[in-house]
């Protein structure tokens, strides 16, 4: 069996094996008292009960757990080991705010699968599920995939306490597969990531049925969020699926299409000349050079030591291998850090020359741009993972070309980088884009429910003079005045 993955992967401060390595918290049994919606309408708070329904089942799940919890958010999961704290570390700045007041129900389980990359709860079983149902239901439901690598807890922090705070049902998918060795999943090249798209489609059709079930209503609205791989997935969701979904918002999402470019083609330039960068003399300026032109934009280059030693060598390596095995014959996903000119090594891989078969595989995952609803694109303009001019600005032309820009809004925000935890690090540099993200996600709400457009795509400045009190909490995409709504 070959694993699954398709973006990029997220490995917070413990770096990339130590933290996918760190096994999900095992839920505790939880003391609290809350209590499960009885035909709750949006807006109001259900009659109280003594213990968690038999009715909240997810249709197709092999394996579920119910528990009924005083807190659903992160200021509350946390402590009851209802969420993992090592899934979603460095996601987020330190100081993002954390909403808390949201009891109800929370369902953890999975479908059926072959692999067993996803260690949560002892299980040992991938396409494990997180759904939650708070009291207060306002009629909407949120889906998502995870980011990079990561399990069904990813999001909790980044998306997960913004929208049950809003009063919206919640569900994430682990996406069939997890860690570094996601590429061992399936049966053929582009197999683990085409898995993803399958987990999400999965689970929104079960999760808009639970709803439906728990609150004996129908979903009014079903919104697709992700970052990184879950933008990607969202992006694959409304292309292929607009069926299931009333719109979606897209952070950073990974872009893969079978004539380029992707992360194969400007990852392996990274790595071929951030080296001689790095190491000055009369080649740095030439390497600084092919840099920018791989896609790394000027203005980032303080970001290059912490990418080069966390992400672009093991990215570029596990994503070759999930569609491109035959790369390195027997070796499985490269040698790190080989030096070019190395036999195999990924400094030196040329997408473009590879055999027909590589871009096949690719295709099986490939977007296209048709977007079926409603789409809010945002980027970092510092993004050194998933370079803007490779990967967004190549998306939003797509939408275009295809008819599609109506559906579409595309925010470039200034100073935002690939991992909001960075902003930590370099305040004075950079801005986090997850207030980017709640302002998009409220503006999708009100784009879907009443028709008010959201502000003209455009980049978003970043505030001279803004302190990181101000960056961490705030992030208006644009004027709200009338005219464009």
């Amino acid at each position: 069996m070959r694993l699954s993955h398709g973006s990029a992967p997220h490995f917070g401060k413990a770096g990339p094996f130590a933290v996918l390595a760190l096994a999900a918290l095992a839920l505790a049994p939880s003391a609290a008292t809350a209590v499960p919606p009885e035909r709750a309408a949006p807006g109001q708070r259900a009659p109280a009960g003594d213990r968690c329904p038999d009715r909240a089942r997810v249709p197709g799940a092999e394996r579920q757990r119910v528990a009924c919890l005083d807190e659903l958010t992160t200021a509350g999961t946390v402590a009851s080991g209802h969420t993992d704290p090592a899934d979603w570390e460095g996601l987020t700045p330190r100081d993002q705010p954390v909403p808390r007041g949201v009891p109800g129900v929370q369902i953890d389980g999975y479908f059926p699968d072959t692999s067993t990359t996803n260690g949560s709860h002892g299980w040992n079983h991938d396409a494990q599920f997180v759904i939650r149902l708070p009291e207060r239901w306002n009629g909407g439901l949120v889906v998502a995939g995870t980011p990079g690598n990561r399990e069904q807890y990813a999001n909790d922090r980044a998306l997960a306490d913004d929208a049950l705070a809003k009063g919206f049902a919640y569900a994430a998918t682990d996406k069939g597969n997890t860690g570094p060795a996601f590429h061992r999943d399936g049966k053929a090249p582009g197999d683990a990531v085409a898995e993803w798209n399958r987990r999400l489609t999965q689970l929104t059709r079960a999760a808009r049925a639970t709803v439906a079930r728990h609150y004996h209503r129908a979903p009014s609205r079903t919104l697709a969020a992700g970052l990184s791989n879950g933008g990607y997935l969202v992006r694959w969701q409304l292309e292929n699926h607009p069926e299931l979904y009333d719109g979606g918002v897209d952070w950073e999402g990974a872009l893969w299409r079978s004539d380029g470019p992707t992360q194969l083609d400007f990852l392996p330039r990274a790595l071929r000349h951030y080296p001689v960068h790095a190491a000055g003399g009369a080649g740095a300026g030439r390497a600084r050079a092919a840099l920018h032109a791989a896609g790394f934009p000027a203005g980032s280059e303080f970001l290059w030591p912490y990418h080069h030693r966390v992400y672009w060598d093991l990215t570029q390596r596990i994503y070759r291998e999930e569609f491109d095995p035959g790369f390195d014959g027997e070796t499985e996903a490269g040698t790190p850090y080989c030096a070019p000119g190395t036999p195999a090594c990924d400094a030196d891989y040329a997408y473009a020359a590879r055999p027909e078969q590589v871009r096949k595989a690719v295709a099986k995952v490939a977007l296209t741009g048709r977007i079926g609803k409603p789409l809010i694109t945002l980027h970092g303009t510092l993004d050194v993972l998933l370079p803007i001019s490779r990967d967004s600005d190549v998306y939003a032309s797509m939408v275009r070309e295809n008819g599609r820009g109506r559906l579409h809004r595309y925010y470039r925000v200034e100073g935002g980088t690939h991992t909001d935890s960075l902003f930590d690090t370099f305040p004075e540099r950079l801005r986090p884009l997850a207030p980017c993200y709640r302002d998009a996600f409220a503006a999708l709400d009100r784009w879907v429910t009443s028709d008010r457009r959201p502000p003209a795509s455009r980049t978003v400045a970043r505030p001279a003079g803004a302190d990181s009190a101000y960056l961490v909490d705030n992030c208006p995409l644009g004027s709200r005045n009338r005219s464009e709504w």
